[in-house]
């Protein structure tokens, strides 16, 4: 009986997170075409297609759906047992603070995975704005932060000066319902998170600085009511890609709204004289949430 190669598997996974052979090619260290023949010996193994090819990247059919699954499974095993031939035993409580703006729709699946892999660790995740996880980076009541930065000037010379592990980039966009639509000469309403925000604070510094004329026409608690509120059309925003949820486009060019630079989302720093276990998880994560 065949078995499979998990390097394989690997860049199966990978490629299906991140939807094309070209972003995912980098994060595997391999050439665009290194990849490929690897999917191709997959396919070749499974006797089907697992992917369908597109312009705009690819996805899974039916088949590479079902042998996701198993992938994922297989890795998490693979990864127990090396862990337990080293010693390792993941357990205990530990406290993780992420931003809102972290993979909203794709975060609660990680964490999962998490759980069922390592039944004896117990992940206590807090939903915060960036601004306070950097705050209390020191000295904070969790074990483990995960930040967003806006790449803007002086920041994104200095990304990983502090020693924090980057887990990725992402583009920033103005975005509304795909039914909403800004008339020239009209004011531009926006849809905003609270002052705390820092993401909503740089906006609203740019927004000003362009001179371009906007109104606060709705202010939400969190990423779900923003989210709500755009969907009812009530104005436009301004999101990472892996916060928008369906329905929602980029606000099209011909409206005179400021360039946006990246974010970039990563893993705070370790405090002095951490538990051995948090330095551990720290490094799971790095690796799960790219």
């Amino acid at each position: 009986m065949a078995r499979f190669d998990l390097d394989h598997l690997h860049a199966l996974v990978t490629v299906a997170d991140v939807g094309s052979l070209s972003a995912a090619a980098p994060r595997l260290a391999r050439s665009q075409s290194a990849l490929s023949e690897q999917i191709r010996k997959l396919e070749e193994v499974c006797r089907t297609a697992l992917f369908v090819r597109a312009k705009s990247g690819v996805s899974l059919t039916p088949a590479g759906e079902r042998l996701l699954d198993h992938a994922r499974r297989l890795l998490a095993l693979n990864d127990a047992a090396f862990r337990d031939m080293q010693g390792v035993l993941l357990a205990g409580d530990l406290h993780l603070a992420i931003t809102d703006y972290f993979r909203p729709t794709a975060l609660p699946g990680i964490l999962k995975r998490l759980r069922e892999q390592y039944p004896r660790l117990h992940l206590h995740v807090s939903i915060r704005k960036s601004a306070l996880i950097e705050q209390d980076a020191g000295y904070g009541d969790y074990d483990i932060g995960l930040s967003m930065r806006i790449l803007d000037g002086a920041s994104s010379r200095r990304a990983h000066a502090d020693g924090r592990i980057p887990l990725r980039r992402e583009p920033l966009a103005w975005v509304a319902d795909r039914s909403f639509s800004v008339p020239a000469g009209v004011i531009v309403p926006l849809v905003v998170m609270p002052e705390t925000c820092s993401l909503q604070r740089f906006i609203l510094k740019i927004l000003k600085r362009e001179r371009t004329p906007y109104s606060i026409a709705h202010s939400a608690s969190g990423i779900g009511g923003l989210h709500l509120a755009l969907s009812a059309g009530l104005g436009v925003s301004c999101l990472n890609a892996s916060a928008m949820p369906p329905g929602l486009g980029v606000v099209a060019r011909d409206v005179a709204l400021p360039v946006l630079p990246e974010v970039e989302f990563s893993l705070l720093p370790p405090r002095a004289g951490e538990r051995a276990v948090v330095a551990e998880v720290r490094r799971l994560l790095a690796e799960q949430l790219k």
